[in-house]
């Protein structure tokens, strides 16, 4: 397994339809996801569960504690070597993991990250409000035990 997808979540199972359906297309394949719901009232499990045969996708519920710890909760139980942070309401390229392997391979790096673009298909009145803002990628040696 390279990547581990964490993904906290809190109230919000459309968003997570469509980042799972993303993450369903993506040209490299050598990750699983996490997704760990925060102790929503509108829980997302059945969402969740409808993509186990699409992906390695496990579902986790917890008390709700901000995202910060549910993010925590996802490292503990991950495999991967790189641990990949995404926001529920991003929708993902189906080249990305792909082209984030390719340049961590060719820098060897042990972080990356930074602002991600709005959706081709996003309105401006949109645009604000349903982009992913920040992805964030670090590797597993760099885990605090």
């Amino acid at each position: 397994m390279f990547f581990s997808i964490i993904i906290p979540l809190y109230n919000r199972p459309q968003e997570i339809d469509e980042l799972l359906t993303t993450l369903t297309r993506q040209t490299y394949t050598q990750f699983e996801v996490l997704v760990i719901e925060d102790g929503s009232v509108n829980d997302a499990k059945a969402i969740v569960d409808k993509y186990a045969n699409s992906l390695d996708v496990k579902y986790f519920f917890k008390p709700n504690e901000g995202q910060g710890f549910s993010r925590n909760y996802g490292f503990e139980r991950s495999k991967g070597d790189f641990f990949v942070i995404f926001d529920s309401d991003c929708l993902i390229p189906e080249d990305y993991l792909e082209i984030v392997k390719d340049y961590l391979f060719e820098h060897k790096l042990d972080a990356y990250g930074g602002p991600d673009a709005a959706h081709q298909s996003f309105t401006l009145g949109t645009k604000g409000h349903q982009l992913c803002h920040d992805f964030s990628i670090y590797n597993r040696r760099d885990k605090r035990q």
